[in-house]
C-alpha cells in the first residue's frame, strides 16, 4: 500500500466543492444535468497517494508542483484526486481534444465529406473536349493518397487528356492548403505521374500494391469558381469518416488537420464556447487562441480537459464508439505520439508538448477502479522526456495499485488512405 499523503495536500483535496450545473440547450448534450456535473469529493487514499508520489519526484528534480503543475483523476461520479485541478494552464496539443469534441457537436461522427467531380464538355477518344471540375465540401484530410487514387478512377472512366482548365468550386483543400486555387494546382499535379515530385513517388511507394500511376494531362490553368451549377457529376468522392479523420488528427497530434477542422466549426472562440457549454465549467476553464495547441496562450484546466474525454465518450455510444476510436491506444498505436512511450496497454491518451509544455490526458481501464480518467498538465523548463517518463510511470502506478481490466478491448484499424471503394462513379457517356 503506498504511503498516504500529508495532511496538508488531503485538506486541499477535501476543499474541492462544485456548484449546481446551469441549464444548457438540450441539443448539446441531453444528459446535462446528469449526477455526472455534481461530482461527489471522495478522494481516494491510493489515488491521492499516487498524485503524491508524482508531485513529490517533481521537487526532488526541481521542479516547483504548486506553481507550474495540474492534475486531476477521476472516476464516474468521484473525483479521486486534484492539485489546481481548475487552474487553466497552457495545455499544448491537449488542445485537440476540445476540437475533436466541437466537430462532433457539428457532425456526427460517421459524417463524410464530399468531393465531386464535374465536366463541361464531351469525352471523346479519351479525351474530355472542355473543362474538368472538382467541387469540395470541406474535406480537411484530402492529400496525396486520395488525389491519385481520385485520378485513377478519372482513367477507369476513359479520360487521359483535358483540353480546357482545371475549375474549383467550394471548400476544395488539399494537403492542408486553406487556398482553393493553390490546392487545385496541387490535384492538377497529382492527376500526372509525369509532373510527380519526389513527395509523390514517396506517398505512392507507401499506398496499396498495384495502386496504379494516373496520367492525365490537363492543357489549361486551375481557376476558381465562386458559382457553379454542375449539369454532370462523373464520380463522387467520400472521405474518411469524421471518426476517422479525428483519429488521424490525434494519433499524429496533426496541428494544420486540427486547425482545419476548428476552422469549419468556427474557430477557435466557438471550439472553447462549444466545449465550455458541453461540459458545463466556466468559460475562463478553456481558453483558446487557436484549434491546434500552438503557442502557450491556449489554456485549458485538467478539470476541463478530463471532462471533455467524458463527454465524448458518452456521446459516442449511440454510434457505438468510443475515445478508444478517436485517440492513439497504447498497445494498438506504434505511430504518430505514441512512440517512444511506456503507458499501459489499452489505455487511450492525448499529448501534448510545447517547449515548456508536457502533457497527458486520457483513460484508463482497471480492474478495480474501472474507467480512470485522467490530466496531468506539467509546465516548466526541464526535460521534456524526463516529463513523459514520469507520466507513463505515474499511469503504471495506477495499474499497480487497481489492476489492469482484463476485459478491456478497443477497435482495430481498418481504414486507409486512398481507398479506391470510396470513390463512387456515376453514369457517363462516351463518345468514340
Amino acid at each position: 500500500m503506498l504511503n498516504l499523503v500529508s495532511a496538508s495536500l488531503v485538506s486541499l483535496l477535501l476543499s474541492f466543492g462544485q456548484s449546481p450545473p446551469e441549464v444548457v440547450p438540450a441539443q448539446m448534450l441531453s444528459w446535462q444535468d446528469a449526477s455526472l456535473f455534481q461530482l461527489p469529493v471522495q478522494p481516494d487514499p491510493d489515488a491521492i497517494a499516487i498524485a503524491q508520489q508524482y508531485l513529490e519526484d517533481l521537487v526532488k528534480d526541481g521542479i516547483a508542483p504548486e506553481t507550474q503543475q495540474g492534475i486531476w483523476l477521476q472516476s464516474g461520479m468521484t473525483t479521486l484526486a486534484d492539485h489546481h485541478g481548475k487552474v487553466p494552464r497552457s495545455a499544448a496539443s491537449l488542445t485537440k481534444i476540445a476540437t475533436t469534441l466541437a466537430a462532433l457537436g457539428k457532425w456526427d461522427a460517421s459524417h463524410q465529406f464530399t468531393t465531386s467531380i464535374s465536366i463541361n464538355g464531351t469525352i471523346e477518344n479519351g479525351v474530355l473536349q472542355g473543362d474538368l471540375i472538382i467541387i469540395g465540401e470541406g474535406d480537411p484530410l484530402f492529400v496525396w493518397e486520395e488525389a491519385i487514387t481520385l485520378g485513377n478512377t478519372l482513367s477507369d472512366l476513359g479520360i487521359n487528356r483535358v483540353t480546357g482548365d482545371l475549375i474549383v468550386v467550394g471548400d476544395f483543400f488539399m494537403n492542408f492548403n486553406s487556398s482553393p486555387t493553390a490546392s487545385g494546382s496541387l490535384f492538377k499535379q497529382a492527376l500526372n505521374q509525369k509532373t510527380w515530385s519526389g513527395d509523390f513517388n514517396y506517398t505512392h511507394g507507401n499506398m496499396s500494391p498495384g495502386t496504379p500511376r494516373p496520367e492525365i494531362e490537363i492543357a489549361g490553368v486551375v481557376k476558381k469558381l465562386t458559382d457553379f451549377a454542375p449539369e454532370t457529376i462523373l464520380i463522387e468522392h467520400n472521405s474518411l469518416t469524421l471518426a476517422e479523420i479525428l483519429k488521424y488528427m490525434n494519433i499524429y497530434s496533426h496541428n494544420a488537420l486540427s486547425q482545419m477542422i476548428a476552422d469549419g466549426v468556427g474557430g477557435a472562440k466557438a471550439v472553447a464556447e462549444i466545449s465550455a457549454e458541453a461540459i458545463n465549467v466556466p468559460q475562463n476553464e478553456i481558453q483558446l487562441t487557436n484549434g491546434s495547441g500552438l503557442g502557450v496562450d491556449n489554456r485549458i484546466s485538467p478539470r476541463a480537459v478530463t471532462k471533455m474525454l467524458m463527454v465524448i465518450e458518452h456521446n459516442l455510444k449511440s454510434e457505438p464508439l468510443g475515445v478508444t476510436d478517436l485517440f492513439p491506444v497504447a498497445g494498438r498505436d506504434a505511430r504518430g505520439t505514441m512512440r517512444k512511450r511506456n503507458i499501459p496497454s489499452g489505455a487511450a491518451v492525448k499529448t501534448g508538448t510545447l517547449s515548456q509544455v508536457s502533457a497527458l490526458a486520457g483513460v484508463l481501464p482497471t480492474r478495480d477502479q474501472g474507467l480512470v480518467w485522467f490530466t496531468v498538465i506539467n509546465n516548466g523548463s526541464w526535460n521534456l522526456q524526463e516529463f513523459r517518463d514520469r507520466q507513463d510511470a505515474l499511469l503504471q502506478a495506477m495499474t499497480e495499485v487497481w489492476g489492469v481490466d482484463p476485459n478491456a478491448t478497443f477497435a482495430t484499424d481498418s481504414e486507409y488512405l486512398g481507398d479506391p471503394s470510396r470513390n463512387i462513379m456515376q453514369q457517363t457517356e462516351e463518345k468514340t
